[in-house]
């Protein structure tokens, strides 16, 4: 009786470290595996010696706690990832929009005038620089700058050029 006891004190010991090591706060989570284990040790003090609790009762609590404590390790390993994909996928997301951004540079784009009450009036021209401010493109053409979120319409010279030469 008294290994299955040091066994029960030897996995709240561990459990605390553990704890202590990831720096995780006491949460209820924490404290139920421990209340569990704690439980389990009264069980065993203060059980009757006339009638001992069976060894497959205590194994099957045993692996139910095991179990418990797998499926917390797994969900903070799927939280990490988690957490993980999306700032990947942010990162990305920003990379794409840098990307396509400074892609418009020497092309003419046809966009929304953003001080046209109506919605109908475009400007057309060459885009010669491309900027970011508050984390979103703005392309130059002419004296101004836009926002890519009024681009219509995007045009390559150089291909259209080609094909009116006859080279491609």
């Amino acid at each position: 009786m008294t290994s299955v006891s040091s066994e029960i004190t030897n996995m709240q010991n561990q459990t605390a470290y553990n704890n202590m090591l990831s720096g995780v706060n006491k949460t209820t989570k924490d404290n139920d595996s421990n209340m569990f284990l704690t439980l389990m040790l009264q069980q065993l003090q203060n059980q009757d010696p006339t009638q001992p609790t069976d060894n497959t009762e205590w194994l099957a609590q045993l692996a139910q706690y095991s179990s418990l404590e797998q499926m917390t390790q797994m969900n903070k390993g799927l939280t990490d990832c988690m957490s993980y994909l999306s700032a990947m996928y942010n990162d990305m997301s920003l990379n794409s929009e840098i990307t396509q951004t400074l892609s418009l540079i020497g092309k003419e784009i046809t966009l929304k005038d953003p001080e046209d009450e109506t919605g109908k009036k475009t400007i057309t021209g060459k885009v010669s620089e491309a900027s970011f401010e508050d984390g979103t493109g703005k392309v130059k053409v002419g004296d101004k700058y836009y926002s890519i979120g009024n681009i219509i319409s995007v045009k390559d010279e150089t291909v259209s050029s080609a094909v009116t030469a006859g080279t491609v």
